[in-house]
């Protein structure tokens, strides 16, 4: 059982950096790779940015391509999100997901396990 636990949410003004993390059980070793998602009120799942747990290979929506950053921490199972020069429309729940082999990346529904969810409000 892939168990996933994110935290550094809250809330924060516009334009500041804070710094989300997922731990992951050891299980998650099997998986491919390890992604952030969110939702925003009102509006559906979204892909924010992934990484391959073997390799480290990157890949970002273009709605937070060079403001936001995925890291991983093989040795503490840690998957970190920095977010750089956040908006008022960055405002979500941000999902820590893990997904095996096949499928996309970007695509929500290919994603096996989930985090419980930490909210991120961005206040203008």
């Amino acid at each position: 059982q892939v168990q996933l636990v994110e935290s550094g949410g809250g809330l924060v003004q516009a334009g500041r950096s804070p710094r989300l993390s997922c731990a992951a059980s050891e299980c998650t070793f099997t998986s491919y790779a390890i992604g952030w998602l969110r939702q925003a009120p009102g509006k559906e799942r979204e892909f924010v940015a992934a990484i391959r747990w073997s390799g480290g290979r990157t890949y970002y929506a273009d709605s937070v391509k060079r403001r936001f950053t995925i890291s991983r921490d093989n040795a503490k199972n840690t998957v970190l999100l920095q977010m750089n020069s956040l908006k008022p429309e960055d405002t979500a729940v941000y999902y820590c997901a893990a997904r095996g082999p096949g499928g996309s990346d970007y695509r929500v529904g290919d994603y096996d396990y989930w985090g419980q969810g930490t909210q991120v409000t961005v206040s203008s």
